[in-house]
């Protein structure tokens, strides 16, 4: 019985393609977050605009996020009212609800229509990563 011989030239190819790739990579996953942060934001303000109502006309306006980067592979957006914004306080009410008051959701329906076109450009980036030979 004969050993098969390893062959590195694939292994040096992969390894040529990883360090290539995963900077790239890394930008482009950035950037597809950066996006879904604006996009939510824009859809939450947009709901708002047609669920706060005469009493928080200024609310919609409060709505924005924060971005940041925990090492050069995690991001996160923080998106939501400025509570020190002119009605940004009203955040929790409108969007949760109270005793008196049903829930919006203005938040979560952004979340929710954008989800799937966040996760579509995720699965891309990493087929594209991923496609090497």
């Amino acid at each position: 019985m004969t050993a098969a011989r390893f062959d590195m030239n694939d292994v040096r190819r992969l390894e040529r393609h990883l360090a290539r790739s995963i900077p790239r990579l890394r930008r482009d996953a950035r950037a597809v977050t950066m996006r879904g942060a604006v996009n939510i934001k824009r859809d939450w303000r947009a709901n708002a605009r047609q669920t706060a109502g005469k009493h928080g006309r200024l609310y919609p306006r409060t709505i924005g996020f924060d971005f940041a980067a925990y090492g050069p592979d995690i991001w996160m957006a923080i998106i939501g009212p400025d509570k020190a914004g002119p009605q940004g306080a009203l955040g929790n009410l409108l969007e949760y609800g109270s005793v008196h008051n049903p829930p919006h959701n203005d938040g979560g329906r952004a979340l929710a229509a954008e989800l799937p076109r966040f996760e579509a450009q995720m699965q891309l980036l990493a087929e594209r990563g991923l496609a090497w030979w």
